[in-house]
């Protein structure tokens, strides 16, 4: 995946550790990065989760350390191609994307089945989060 930097050069996107407050460590959180001018920037796709992880560590947080592909999933797709040493181009983002969500599909009919209220909102944040397409439009 890539986009035009403001400095024309193309950014690259790749899974990144953000750090917090010096303490709170992020992995796996995407990122465009352009190695001409070294701007660096959130995928628009997962900045809401991520400041609202952030939000929730309040201001002076304990040493520790997330995995950001366990809670968006976004992140979580691209660490599934990452994994399967696919690319990360749009075809097989596509690919994944649509077969995570027949998947979240399948578990959210299975969930409204057993009346699992706490599992439904879940799911239900989860295809929110896919729902923000536009590293694939």
């Amino acid at each position: 995946m890539q986009k035009r930097c403001h400095c024309g050069d193309i950014m690259t996107m790749k899974l990144r550790t953000v750090i917090f407050s010096g303490k709170v460590e992020i992995d796996n959180v995407p990122i465009f990065s352009c190695t001409i001018c070294n701007r660096s920037e959130v995928i628009p796709e997962v900045k809401p989760d991520l400041t609202g992880l952030i939000a929730q560590l309040g201001a002076e947080p304990d040493k520790q350390t997330f995995l950001f592909n366990e809670c968006n999933e976004w992140a979580s797709l691209l660490v599934e191609a990452k994994s399967y040493k696919q690319h990360t181009d749009r075809s097989a983002v596509e690919r994944l994307f649509e077969e995570r969500v027949n998947q979240l599909l399948d578990l959210y009919l299975l969930a409204q089945t057993l009346k699992d209220e706490a599992w439904i909102q879940d799911l239900d944040k989860r295809l929110k989060q896919l729902s923000r397409r536009t590293l694939l439009t």
